[in-house]
């Protein structure tokens, strides 16, 4: 079991998407996406003190401040990530801030619940693991690029999709590891040995990820619409 007071809990940020250009500080519901994950994240049981923003650009640093959340001044590099560099580099918190663990969570889910947050650091708190990953349970026909079908092979036709093997696709919105896996340039750890890292399935309708402009808007009607029912 470990220590919640050794977990850092942070959101990365950045501007360089080309997709979506400034889509975490652009207005999205009278607010932005980053205060949104933010406000999320200060609501949570975890300890506030440990709770960071990792920016470099100071649209983003702003929000941290006016939101009264620790900032971690990542490097323009790392802001400017290309796919060139290791683990180490994007995270470069890794052996700069003093904690065993890090959750992290995605600053461009605002559909996410606090309950859902809450759920996954108690579970990894738990763990004996080092990693967790955020998952999504899917059933549907899914097949290889050979045509062969993978989690009902042997039906000669189309099954009922409630019968089918259901299977987790990634939920891109919750992660923890170890900083010492960082520092090996590991990230949570190996998909391919299983049990290396252990699932935590998140509900499909808080894990819309906003990568391109119509998502944003999308996300945001969503948003709006959920946020009125619960308020």
């Amino acid at each position: 079991m470990k220590n919640i007071e050794d977990i850092l809990f942070i959101v990365q940020g950045r501007l360089g998407s080309t997709r979506c250009p400034n889509k975490m500080i652009r207005p999205f519901a009278q607010t932005n996406i980053t205060s949104i994950v933010l406000n999320k994240l200060k609501k949570c049981n975890v300890p506030q003190n440990n709770i960071y923003l990792s920016a470099f650009e100071p649209q983003l640093q702003e929000i941290a401040a006016h939101e009264g959340i620790n900032l971690f001044s990542r490097s323009e590099k790392s802001a400017r990530w290309d796919g060139g560099q290791d683990i180490r580099g994007i995270f470069e918190w890794w052996d700069k801030l003093p904690f065993k663990y890090v959750v992290m969570i995605s600053g461009c889910t605002p559909m996410l619940k606090i309950e859902t947050i809450d759920g996954f650091v108690k579970e990894y708190v738990k763990s004996p693991n080092d990693a967790m990953f955020g998952v999504v349970r899917k059933k549907n026909y899914i097949w290889d690029t050979s045509s062969n079908m993978l989690n009902s092979p042997t039906l000669q036709s189309a099954p009922d999709t409630k019968t089918v093997k259901p299977y987790y696709e990634a939920a891109h919105c919750l992660y923890a590891g170890s900083m010492e896996k960082i520092g090996q340039n590991i990230w949570m750890g190996s998909f391919a040995k299983k049990g290396d890292i252990d699932f935590f399935e998140v509900p499909e309708e808080e894990v819309f990820d906003i990568d391109h402009e119509w998502q944003f808007g999308v996300a945001e009607k969503i948003y709006l619409e959920t946020y009125n029912k619960e308020k």
